[in-house]
């Protein structure tokens, strides 16, 4: 798949929910993940593996609400990269506290793969 491949079925999965199909077919065993800071309650910032970003997945869905989302993208720079936009507004679960979600993914390709995504976003 070519870069822009990668980069649209990512955003096709993302807004259709489906993303747990473009972990098991975009992302490379090894690909790495790598959040703006350390997690709540001393969660890591960095997730190492194929399974751990499928358990950051899980944790995100175990414990927030999507009340909306919207996707913008995908915004290549080649050679191996793109962005994606998220917007939109989640819920804590278990506290009802809504916030606002704003922020940049940057991923990079490597052999037809994504092996690194970045989010930027304020607090």
């Amino acid at each position: 798949m070519t870069l822009q491949e990668i980069a649209d079925a990512l955003a096709h999965h993302c807004r259709n929910g489906t993303e747990e199909e473009g972990l098991k077919t975009l992302y490379a065993e090894d690909a790495v993940s790598v959040e703006a800071m350390a997690q709540p309650g001393g969660g890591p910032q960095v997730f190492e593996g194929l399974d751990a970003l499928r358990g950051k997945h899980d944790y995100w869905n175990n414990t927030m609400e999507i009340k909306s989302m919207e996707v913008l993208g995908p915004y290549p720079h080649q050679p191996d990269k793109f962005a994606l936009v998220f917007k939109g507004e989640a819920v804590v679960k278990e506290s009802g506290e809504s916030f606002p979600m704003d922020e940049v993914a940057i991923f990079t390709v490597k052999n037809g793969k994504i092996v690194r995504e970045e989010f930027f976003y304020s607090m």
